[in-house]
């Protein structure tokens, strides 16, 4: 085999350029395996130095069924990037690996992927030529017993690939289409609504403390006296709560009803929400 015919083969196997492989060829003697290592080393070394970049773009990935399903979000700097073909790739083949490991990160990045090699060398070598930060982002599985899960996608950018997922587990023994499609408009809901818990008692203490000094603080620039300051800060912080629990948030499809007016008109006696996830990129 030729020189060029060799470099032409290391192109296609991993993906540099021309210079690059003709140069690793030479360095190697004409070893294409040791070649291989050498763009290995020096992709190690680009990687490297692109990873204090930002990355707030990306896609966010859905793989799983009712039983099991996952979210994966995966970043880089440009939105072109995002819509690259070894971009997306990377990321269908890393979604569904993801399910399998039930979104453990670690075991993830240590797996095999269909090329043989592990998820973590295959994210560098796609930042050599790709030529940007690439980074795995948040990660979750839902497989709670007795549930059926669903999902949302919003500004889907190809496949099951998009800017914005909702995961719902719904737990019911009922798995008809009624509750099928409630979970399907539940997920819209909260991918419009933002929730930040499933109910008011639910809210991570530190935003409703947050929440708390910025009423006081508006409140004591306002020159109301005390004891009515106190009583709107009770009801703003009241309205705060109803606004960002899910349950009692309005139903965006139905403004005048509250989510768990509908959840009743269902009229499914062991229908509860068990558990939801809300993804954007750059969030």
């Amino acid at each position: 085999m030729s020189d060029i015919e060799k470099v032409k083969k290391l192109r296609e196997a991993t993906g540099a350029g021309f210079k690059d492989c003709n140069l690793a060829i030479k360095e190697s003697n004409g070893d294409l395996d040791k070649a291989i290592e050498i763009l290995r080393v020096k992709g190690i070394s680009k990687a490297s130095k692109k990873m204090s970049r930002d990355a707030k773009e990306g896609v966010i990935a859905v793989s799983g069924d009712e039983n099991k399903i996952s979210v994966i979000e995966v970043n880089c700097e440009t939105d072109f990037v995002a819509k690259n073909d070894d971009f997306t790739s990377f990321v269908k083949e890393l979604s569904d690996l993801n399910n399998q490991n039930d979104s453990n990160i670690n075991i993830l990045k240590s797996s095999k992927m269909k090329n043989g090699d592990t998820v973590e060398n295959n994210l560098v070598a796609l930042i050599a030529k790709i030529g940007e930060k690439i980074t795995i982002g948040k990660v979750k599985t839902l497989k709670n017993q007795g549930s059926i899960n669903c999902h949302y996608l919003h500004t889907v950018v190809k496949d099951n690939l998009a800017k914005l997922a909702v995961l719902v587990s719904l737990e019911t023994k009922d798995k008809s289409d009624l509750v099928k499609n409630f979970g399907k408009q539940l997920s819209m809901h909260i991918a419009a609504s933002h929730p930040l818990a499933l109910d008011s008692a639910s809210i991570d203490q530190e935003i409703i403390k947050k929440e708390q000094e910025l009423v006081t603080e508006e409140l004591k620039n306002s020159g109301k006296p005390e004891d009515i300051a106190k009583k709107i800060s009770i009801g703003k912080m009241n309205k705060f709560k109803e606004e960002n629990a899910l349950m009692t948030q309005a139903w965006v499809m139905e403004p005048k009803k509250k989510v768990q007016d509908i959840i009743k008109e269902l009229s499914i006696k062991d229908l509860k929400i068990k558990e939801f996830f809300r993804i954007k990129i750059g969030e």
